[in-house]
């Protein structure tokens, strides 16, 4: 995976942008919804990557317990630098990892930190929870 595939599928996401708050070697993916009148919802953050050829990697959200197991299998992926570790790993792109786990990972990043919008927001996304079972 090189740069440009990881921008298209960051930026492929609905609602999703980059911005450059820590200087234009640093990439941010955020994502946020429009609301009604044009006013727009704070953006929150699913990536974050330094774009450095030499040392990239990208910083993703994930669910603790699976953070945990990931760590333990792949020593590409760590608690993310400077970020909350139990919820945020630091993922080497060196070509270590297969394309398909990265993309994965950069989705169920997206996915958790939609998770938290309001229902509203979700919807302006097009984003659709998973269905719970009947009776729950």
């Amino acid at each position: 995976m090189d740069v440009s595939q990881l921008r298209e599928i960051c930026l492929g996401f609905p609602g999703a942008f980059e911005d450059f708050p820590f200087g234009p070697e640093t990439s941010v993916f955020k994502v946020r919804a429009a609301v009604a009148g044009g006013a727009r919802h704070e953006a929150k953050m699913f990536a974050l990557s330094s774009m450095d050829p030499e040392n990239w990697s990208v910083s993703l959200k994930c669910e603790p317990a699976l953070a945990e197991q990931l760590r333990a299998a792949h020593p590409e992926i760590t608690g993310a630098w400077h970020m909350n570790k139990t919820h945020w790993n630091g993922v080497r792109l060196d070509g270590a990892l297969p394309d398909g786990m990265v993309r994965d990972m950069v989705e169920d990043s997206y996915d958790l930190v939609v998770a938290t919008l309001s229902r509203k927001q979700q919807e302006q996304l097009g984003w659709a929870r998973l269905a719970r079972p009947q009776g729950s």
